[in-house]
């Protein structure tokens, strides 16, 4: 793997929109599918971009990746949004530079950065990214170390503090959400659509917190359908999606969390007059717009979702400075291994040049003899220090500038004290 730090021509960057400035309407026209995410990063490396990662869920895009300067980046990520343009991007984007950047990172990492606080659904994500980037030869040296400080942060934060304590979560804040509005789900019929990572998590959620009378699920991969209803409680039930709008008659509140890059539910999906509750956890929005206009369907998004607080989120907030000040300590060890790759260059400079001295010194003896006694490699190793001092000494002028500093680091080098020149 290549390096890339803080001193090349090619800095960290960091583009994207997040929760804090763009709408969930506006963060669906920037999101990338998991088809064109891989393509982006193939497309990265064709460019000679060194180093990427690519993050794209319900909360945030963001690019991460080495760059002369960040447009360079937006212009790659515009290639493969839905369908906003760089004008709006810029308008609701930001932007992070090199060291900005990483403690971005280790705040995203360790839930601060979450729209629920101490969400760590994020890193999973990020970890998908890593894995992705790095199996397409998209990961250097740099966004390597990064990413193993980062997730030493993020253990030592979760298992060292209250940060993430209870449990809450876009899928936990939709179950809090139901309870809240009808007290009790026991009369209640929910249809499930979609079983990702969030589907999946709001199914668990259903089941442990809110026991409606009966849960429908229905996703269009039979796999991750057979995988999650095994060993299914009798309410759980399963509806085939050529079914689906003769199931949505049936149901009194319906969850889409089918993370498609268009909409999955239409007006064709809800028969007329049907009274239903939909909760949308995708991102982009998989609800068409034209069922929110019906006046008989209320739909509530991400956004409204997260907003849900209780005291969890109080005693999360408290735990704030235990979390930055673990992120200060891991985030310090990165720097000060970077503040090292400095002197790799010049290291391996050295390196190359003691080993072509040892080498030619080598093959001098080997020419005259084919095996060598203890007084030859005696001789040898006489040589070499020989050679190696006189190296030292043809670049220590008497009256050069830096000739004490040059002796002073000799001395640090090789542990040894300065001695008086009488």
């Amino acid at each position: 793997m290549s390096t890339a730090g803080f001193n090349s021509p090619k800095k960290l960057y960091i583009a994207g929109i997040n929760y804090k400035k763009a709408d969930t309407a506006t963060r669906g026209k920037f999101s990338i599918s998991a088809a064109n995410q891989e393509d982006l990063i193939k497309n990265a490396v064709d460019r000679g971009i060194d180093g990427l990662l690519l993050v794209s869920t319900c909360n945030r895009t963001e690019i991460i990746g080495f760059a002369e300067h960040p447009f360079k980046l937006i212009e790659l990520l515009s290639n493969y949004w839905q369908e906003g343009t760089v004008k709006e991007f810029a308008s609701v984007a930001y932007v992070y530079k090199a060291a900005e950047a990483v403690t971005h990172l280790f705040r995203l990492v360790s839930g601060l950065d979450s729209q629920i606080l101490g969400d760590y659904e994020i890193v999973g994500q990020l970890k998908r990214a890593f894995q992705l980037s790095q199996s397409l030869g998209a990961v250097n040296t740099y966004l390597d170390k990064l990413f193993s400080h980062l997730m030493h942060a993020s253990k030592r934060v979760k298992n060292e503090t209250d940060l993430s304590s209870g449990t809450t979560s876009v899928a936990y804040a939709a179950v809090q959400f139901l309870l809240a509005e009808f007290t009790t789900l026991t009369d209640k019929t929910v249809l499930l659509y979609g079983l990702g990572e969030i589907g999946k998590n709001t199914y668990k959620h259903l089941l442990e917190y809110a026991l409606p009378e009966k849960i429908v699920v229905a996703n269009r991969s039979q796999e991750k359908l057979k995988e999650l209803i095994a060993g299914k409680p009798p309410h759980v039930e399963v509806c085939e999606i050529a079914n689906l709008n003769k199931q949505v008659s049936n149901t009194d509140i319906m969850i889409v969390a089918t993370g498609a890059d268009h909409p999955t539910v239409t007006s064709n999906d809800i028969p007329a007059g049907k009274e239903l509750l939909i909760l949308d956890l995708s991102m982009p929005s998989n609800v068409a717009p034209e069922v929110k206009e019906l006046s008989h369907v209320r739909v509530v998004d991400v956004d409204r979702l997260s907003k849900i607080t209780n005291a969890t989120l109080d005693h999360r907030r408290d735990e704030i400075p235990r979390a930055e000040a673990i992120i200060a300590e891991i985030e310090h060890d990165f720097f000060a291994w970077l503040d090292n790759r400095k002197f790799a260059p010049a290291i391996n400079t050295l390196r190359q040049s003691l080993e072509e001295i040892r080498r030619n010194e080598i093959n001098q003896h080997l020419r005259k003899r084919d095996q060598f006694t203890s007084e030859d490699l005696d001789h040898i190793t006489a040589q070499l220090m020989q050679k190696v001092v006189r190296q030292f000494a043809k670049h220590m002028k008497p009256n050069s500038l830096d000739a004490n500093q040059t002796l002073d680091l000799i001395y640090r080098i090789f542990e040894t004290e300065k001695e008086a020149v009488a």
